[in-house]
């Protein structure tokens, strides 16, 4: 009797299919395409480490990712009952303490993978992980500045995945140089980036007072900084490649940042509007220049 009592008073156990949209895979892409830039760059050959590569890029995405975003679900579950109802939390199909239950298995899933990649993975993992709890979660919640958290999010989704890829390759060596520059510039680039993310949470932001970038400039100028955070770093990959003799994909990147800009030049007329339709096109060429860099840089 004491047993179906209990059973009736916990809450019910979600299925997979809600846990997965809880760790939104759409969110994946960007630290595994930085990751495989880092495998890029380092100029190995990739059938001697495949195995690696693998499991580097699950670390990436299905692991440290998806924890980020179920910790980050877990703190907004408020602001996303304002802003996406439908969401798991907020919706009641991730009933309980669940999210945070399943950001904690994330954390020690990423953590047992990374230390099979060696020490150099495993500390940039540690320190995704760290960052990622505290964009999130009080006391730190970086979140709670677009300045910041902005920056957090660009370095965890770009510039380390892009220097862990290149460890891996390097078998827990130092990547070179321009490795770490490129990584640098694109994560900066990514601040960009996530301020096109926050277009969609203006209303929630402003009641739960999280000053994101469109909250503190307001949607015009959170567009302006949105393109040129994004157009200036690549502007300085174009004069180094240039000036490192890699005219070609110099050129390419420069031809991908002037679609940028002929759809920044739409985006800003109406920016809460468009923003995701900029984020998907504009973001599309900002990623294929990451590549384009990363091949450049393997072959120098």
């Amino acid at each position: 009797m004491a047993s179906t009592h209990a059973q009736r008073l916990a809450p019910p156990r979600p299925s997979p299919a809600v846990v997965l949209e809880f760790l939104k895979p759409v969110t994946w892409f960007p630290p595994m395409w930085a990751f495989a830039c880092g495998v890029v760059s380092s100029g190995q050959p990739v059938a001697d480490r495949a195995g690696a590569v693998v499991l580097g890029v699950l670390l990436a995405g299905p692991l440290v990712c998806a924890c980020s975003q179920a910790v980050n679900d877990w703190y907004d579950r408020d602001v996303d009952a304002i802003n996406q109802p439908e969401r798991p939390i907020p919706s009641g199909r991730l009933p309980g303490r669940w999210g945070f239950g399943l950001s904690v298995v994330w954390t020690l899933l990423s953590l047992l993978v990374a230390v099979a990649l060696g020490p150099v993975v495993f500390a940039a993992a540690v320190v995704g992980l760290l960052l990622a709890w505290a964009y999130s979660a009080p006391p730190a919640r970086f979140k709670r500045n677009g300045w910041i958290g902005n920056a957090v999010v660009g370095l965890c989704y770009e510039g380390l995945p892009w220097v862990t890829g290149a460890s891996v390759m390097l078998v827990g060596g130092v990547p070179a140089w321009p490795v770490w520059v490129a990584a640098a510039l694109y994560s900066l680039g990514a601040h960009g980036i996530m301020t096109l993310n926050d277009f969609k949470s203006i209303r929630g932001d402003r009641v739960s007072g999280v000053a994101s970038l469109p909250v503190q400039l307001g949607a015009t100028g959170a567009a302006w900084w949105a393109g040129l955070a994004m157009l200036v770093p690549q502007a300085v990959v174009v004069a180094g490649l240039a000036a490192l003799d890699a005219t070609g994909s110099a050129l390419l990147v420069a031809a991908l940042m002037l679609v940028q800009i002929v759809l920044f030049a739409r985006f800003v007329r109406s920016p809460v509007a468009r923003a995701t339709w900029f984020s998907a096109w504009g973001v599309l060429c900002y990623v294929s220049g990451m590549m384009v860099t990363a091949a450049a840089i393997a072959r120098l």
